[in-house]
């Protein structure tokens, strides 16, 4: 068992098995509750308590799997590229849009921070839920917030809105693709996007736009808005 949690190919291998359940899963019940990432979060936490293996001993290997979150995000580009006719077209309202959905994510987490008298710490912790992680972990720190925290809070943001966008959509009846991509994009940034690149391409390659340039924007605000408690 030592020799086995000890091998780098452990958590790589764990992370993968897992994932594929949830895939399978996913493909075979079709329900949005059946989240790949969700169930294989669960599949490996279900694998560490019960075998009682420490956390490192995973991260050994799966830490692997983490380098490529940065060269994934760039990946994004190339839905961009292919859409840049309707991209130039509407930039004015992609604009908009991301700017406002930015400031009212960060006017939520104040808010929140007012009425459960968060310290500031945690208030920077949350600032940047709904961005990439890649981005998000690097604010926090420089923030004061508690790193490890807004990784989770990032992946559990983008979860809910992977299994929620075509809920959304369809109770607030949206159906232009642009508008799609950029709520999708903007509040549940690369795993929202995944989810907007299964509903079609012109909401995939907005919705890539949508978490690069949100991300930018918060980077700003974030800093600005941690003034403010």
């Amino acid at each position: 068992m030592e020799i086995f949690q000890n091998s780098v190919f452990f958590g790589i291998s764990l992370t993968f098995l897992a994932y594929g359940i949830g895939l399978l899963l996913k493909k075979k019940l079709k329900l949005a509750v059946f989240n790949p990432i969700l169930i294989a979060v669960a599949i490996i936490i279900t694998v560490l308590v019960s075998f009682n293996i420490d956390y490192d001993s995973y991260q050994n290997g799966a830490g692997f799997i983490s380098c490529m979150i940065t060269p994934s995000t760039v990946c994004l580009a190339v839905p961009l590229y292919e859409k840049l006719d309707i991209l130039k077209k509407n930039y004015k309202a992609l604009i908009a849009g991301i700017s406002s959905g930015v400031v009212t994510s960060l006017l939520n987490i104040l808010l929140f921070a007012f009425i459960f008298s968060f310290d500031h710490a945690t208030y920077a912790t949350f600032l940047p839920k709904s961005i990439t992680t890649a981005i998000g972990m690097g604010i926090s720190e420089e923030l004061g917030g508690y790193v490890a925290v807004t990784a989770s809070v990032i992946i559990i943001t983008g979860i809910i809105g992977n299994m929620l966008a075509e809920a959304v959509c369809r109770i607030f009846r949206i159906t232009e693709p642009v508008a799609k991509g950029v709520a999708i994009g903007t509040s549940s940034h690369a795993m929202g996007t995944a989810k907007a690149m299964e509903i079609g391409e012109i909401e995939g390659a907005v919705s890539s736009l949508s978490l690069v340039l949100a991300g930018i924007i918060t980077v700003a605000g974030a800093s600005a808005f941690a003034n403010f408690w």
